[in-house]
């Protein structure tokens, strides 16, 4: 016999999540009555909801910084959302700042926001250097475009902010900048952008 969720639980899980009824009601389902696994199953449907709003508009947001204890680095963020509300939401103002300390600490400074950012001309000149690469190895002809194209996507998560793991990796349980973006989206109902960023370091050019 299927699990049926008590009113009592189903009243819990919506006071916790602010779920509608029946979705509260499938996520106990599923969950056999776990209400921490149901609160986990509804935030990855929050998600996956929070991908249908990418469309929407952001007009409104912050300016984070980020000044590294040193002195010599500084970081600022631009993060758009679509209410004056959420932008002065704390957990909306902790994201900006950790993705302002991220690009700070990075090994990987991140030089594009998203990998689809990247210009195709950035994208030829890397894959001229690693075809060269491959054919010096003596890497057969048929496999050098499959090597190349693999070495272009790993070059691409390394050099995009919303594909790195953040540096926090314990705060953050080893999420991407995206996976933070996309939990926040779902905990504000809200379309959250990063629109761009800047670093600066001292002895650096651009």
């Amino acid at each position: 016999m299927s699990y049926e969720p008590s009113a009592k639980d189903v009243k819990e899980l919506r006071e916790r999540t602010g779920a509608g009824i029946m979705d509260a009601k499938a996520a106990l389902a599923e969950a056999d009555g776990d209400l921490e696994k149901a609160i986990e199953l509804l935030r990855v449907k929050g998600q996956a909801s929070a991908a249908k709003r990418s469309g929407r508009s952001t007009s409104e947001g912050a300016v984070a910084s980020y000044i590294h204890a040193t002195g010599r680095v500084g970081v600022l963020v631009e993060i758009q959302c679509e209410t004056d509300f959420v932008a002065r939401n704390e957990d909306f103002q902790d994201f900006a700042r950790e993705v302002a300390i991220h690009i700070a600490g990075s090994p990987n400074v991140p030089q594009y926001v998203s990998a689809d950012e990247i210009p195709e001309e950035a994208k030829e000149a890397e894959r001229k250097v690693y075809a060269a690469k491959a054919a010096e190895e003596g890497k057969p002809e048929d496999i050098i475009q499959k090597i190349v194209e693999g070495q272009i996507s790993k070059w691409a998560k390394d050099v995009a902010l919303l594909e790195q793991e953040h540096i926090r990796t314990d705060m953050h349980e080893g999420k991407t900048i995206e996976q933070l973006r996309q939990e926040l989206a779902a905990n504000t109902g809200e379309n959250i952008r990063i629109a761009r960023f800047a670093r600066f370091a001292v002895g650096e050019s651009e």
